[in-house]
Parts: C-alpha cells; structure tokens; sequence
C-alpha cells in the first residue's frame, strides 16, 4: 500500500500527461505531492525526510517549470532527488560512518555490519546511475518517452532492484541457528 502512495503524484502526472499536456501535469504532480504531506500531516503520521526532500524540489523545479513555461526544470526534478539520496547515503557513511539504509531499515532486519555497508553503497550507487540514466532519457528521447520511462522504467528498475536486493539479504541473512 506504501509503495502505491509513494507512486501517487507519478501515476497522477502520467495521466494528467497523456490527457493534457506537460505542464498540467507538472502541477498536478506538485499538487499531488502537497496533498500527499498535508494529508500525513493531518492523520498525524509521520512524514519521512524523502518526502520533505521530494516535497521541496517538485515545488522548486515544478514551479520553475510553470514560472518559466519550461519543461527541462521538471524533467531535471528526478535526477535532482535520486543525487540527493545518493549524496545523502554516501556522504553520511564515508565521512560520518553513519549508515542510513541500517538507520531506515535496521529495526526490521538483522545484518552483519559489511552487509548494512554494502546495502548503503549499492543503494548509493544505483540513485547515482538512475539520475544520470533519467538525463539521459530525459534529454535524449522526446518527452512522451521520457514521461512513460519516469513512471513505467524507473519503477521498473527499482522493483527490481529490490528484488535484488533481497536475494543479496536471503544470502547474507543470518540463519536461525547462528546467534
């Protein structure tokens, strides 16, 4: 149910898209996204620091996009966010020996310590190459492409980096009988 919340403003901006045009949808995903905090915020749910990052650069580079009747500012807002994650994680861990993947996901899962690092590096790794890939697609390809990748491609990529992800865990787990 999570992951379809996360993918609300997405679908939204893919259907506004494909109804009216990019700049629509641009502000229907920006609408989505304040919708999506206020209505978190209302329930009195917590709303996680991606959310507030993703918050913050629709709305910069959203409304740099309908100020300036621009479409390069939103097709930059992806690349933008997945750096800012990739910074983020790696950042933290090489300079602060923080890891945020343990931090977001340790109360669900027991690792040894390289695994929690590898699981911070290969998620580090794969939000640097995703921003550089939604350039690519972005600036390559018309925005029709670009706009059926964002929602179709990305999430593709990321489920199965998950699941990836997973068989790397089923790996590294510990078993029942190790302590």
């Amino acid at each position: 149910m999570k992951f379809l919340f996360d993918l609300f403003p997405v679908i939204l901006f893919f259907i506004a898209f494909k109804v009216a045009d990019i700049y629509v949808a641009t502000g229907v995903a920006v609408a989505a996204t304040l919708a999506q905090v206020g209505y978190l915020l209302v329930r009195r749910r917590r709303v996680e620091p991606m959310l507030w990052v993703s918050l913050a650069i629709i709305v910069i580079f959203g409304g740099a996009t309908l100020i300036l009747h621009d479409e390069s500012f939103i097709k930059w807002k992806p690349t933008i966010l997945y750096w800012a994650f990739a910074l983020s994680l790696g950042i933290s861990l090489a300079l602060f020996q923080r890891n945020l993947i343990r931090s977001l996901m340790g109360s669900q899962l027991t690792l040894p310590e390289p695994a929690w690092r590898v699981l911070n590096w290969a998620w580090a790794i794969f939000f640097a190459l995703m921003g550089a890939l939604n350039l690519w697609v972005a600036f390559t390809f018309d925005t029709d492409t670009w706009v059926s990748f964002k929602l179709f491609g990305a999430t593709g990529l990321m489920v199965l980096f998950v699941v990836g992800q997973g068989v790397y865990l089923a790996r590294v787990m510990p078993g029942d009988d190790q302590p």
